[in-house]
């Protein structure tokens, strides 16, 4: 997979919830996932126990809260479309702050926002704790499908090899005077949008060529390992044991 690659949503540390194998976590954030969606959205006090869950998993990986917050902003179109459902979704109709809304609606508002945040919150934990480099050996490790994790690994190096390579051309321009500042200057982006087409392109085929000179057969060689034992595996299990009680509590009480 080669070396590591750091992203800005991973927070380094030394945590009981860092050093976990990767695909205990993605594991266990899945099934958290999954018994969060499956609870019932009358269950209000439910979600209340998932948020204190994962704040509990926060603090022991040491992120802060701010950390998970910003993060967060990812969240805003659901928010959004949230927001529009007790206008738009037909029946029953009650007056909130004087304005009258649909219960269905304030209903569907609330499963949304408490779902999606909640998912959401997860997976900014999963990734703030583990390496993409340790996420894409976790998914190899749970059997994805090799051709998958080798798609994702080279979307993740690409991704930032043309972001470089945006940057320079715009550090290009702006030292040639050049400030997009209306629709005149359209057409200089529009060219530069397809040298970076151009020049993307023509590196996919150098790196992909370097590959298959050096032995690239269509399959990337496992350098590390990934295991896992009981007590790792028990260890992850906490979270989605504990929201699965929970979950069967919201459907009993």
């Amino acid at each position: 997979m080669g070396a590591g690659h750091a992203h800005k949503l991973y927070r380094h540390g030394h945590s009981r919830v860092h050093g976990l194998p990767p695909h205990c976590k993605i594991v266990a954030v899945f099934c958290f996932v999954l018994v969060v969606v499956c609870t019932p959205r009358e269950a209000m006090w439910a979600f209340g126990l998932y948020a204190a869950l994962l704040a509990a998993v926060a603090a022991v990986a040491r992120i802060p809260a701010g950390f998970l917050l910003k993060r967060l902003v990812v969240e805003v179109p659901f928010v959004a479309f949230a927001l529009l459902m007790p206008f738009v979704v037909p029946g029953e109709q009650t007056s909130v702050l004087g304005i009258s809304v649909s219960v269905p609606g304030l209903w569907g508002a609330w499963n949304v926002l408490a779902k999606a945040t909640l998912g959401v919150a997860a997976s900014v934990l999963l990734a703030s704790t583990t390496e993409l480099r340790a996420v894409l050996l976790g998914l190899q490790r749970l059997k994805l499908p090799p051709l998958l994790v080798q798609i994702a690994s080279f979307m993740i190096r690409y991704g930032d090899v043309v972001t470089d390579e945006m940057r320079r051309m715009t550090i290009a321009r702006r030292s040639r005077g050049f400030e997009a500042r209306g629709v005149r200057q359209w057409r200089v982006l529009a060219a530069s949008a397809g040298a970076l087409f151009i020049r993307s392109y023509e590196r996919g085929e150098r790196v992909h060529l370097a590959m298959v000179s050096r032995g690239y057969a269509g399959t990337m060689p496992v350098i590390d390992e990934v295991t896992a034992d009981r007590r790792q595996w028990a260890y992850a299990a906490t979270l989605p044991v504990l929201a699965l009680a929970v979950c069967l509590l919201g459907w009993t009480l």
